[in-house]
């Protein structure tokens, strides 16, 4: 991609707190003001293992889907959502139910993509309890970056790393203190100014909570 190319690019791929800062006043969060990602840019720096130069496609590809993610978190009104087509968008995984963007918005991305276990049910987790529940175990964040783009526009097909340190509480499961992974490769269809319209996830969704819950829950204290 040329300087000048790079120069005309639209927004929603630049850096996550361009966006935020570009936002405007109207913007409906769902906390009444805009995250602040300054501990998870930090905690991204120190766990990330690539580092795309300005303006490649794994840098754009990058940007594109971190403000897809910020928009899900914190708008609560799909067509303020930037990075996609709203009244076209939809979203797979593992070749299962298809959502659109007022579904995703509704339940959050973990309760429509991870499947239930004996120890995370999404038909009883909220938006809310779900992201407060995994904020919990990963307090520095659970971060996402590109590892490698097959394919650009308008197909995109790529390969992701989602990583965090999983140092405070699962339920009644002890952190750890271990970095928990998952990889996976995505592909999404997006229009000529690069809003996202379809976009298909392929990972293992039990694995993220089996590394989770593979050590022995905290003891309850007890007067015996």
């Amino acid at each position: 991609m040329s300087e000048q190319e790079t120069k005309e690019l639209p927004l929603w791929v630049e850096d996550r707190d361009k966006v935020i800062a570009n936002s405007g006043t109207d913007v409906e969060w769902r906390e009444q003001n805009p995250p602040d990602y300054t501990m998870q840019k930090e905690s991204f720096a120190r766990g990330r293992k690539y580092n795309h130069p300005e303006g490649s496609i794994e840098a754009l590809v990058q940007n594109l889907v971190r403000t897809f993610e910020m928009e899900v978190s914190h708008k609560t009104n799909p067509q303020q959502w930037l990075s996609v087509v709203a009244d076209k968008f939809r979203i797979t995984t593992n070749g299962k139910q298809t959502y659109n963007a007022e579904d995703v918005a509704r339940e959050g991305s973990y309760n429509l993509f991870i499947e239930a276990t004996e120890h995370y049910n999404p038909k009883e987790e909220t938006f809310e309890s779900s992201a407060e529940l995994f904020h919990k175990a990963f307090p520095e964040g659970f971060l996402w970056e590109v590892s490698e783009v097959i394919s650009g526009p308008p197909k995109v097909v790529f390969k992701w790393r989602h990583w965090g340190n999983f140092t405070g509480p699962y339920r009644d499961f002890q952190p750890t203190g271990k970095t928990i992974e998952i990889f996976g490769i995505s592909v999404a269809n997006v229009t000529e100014d690069l809003k996202v319209t379809t976009m298909e996830h392929y990972f293992d969704n039990s694995a993220f909570l089996n590394d989770l819950t593979a050590g022995c829950p905290m003891h309850k204290n007890s007067n015996s």
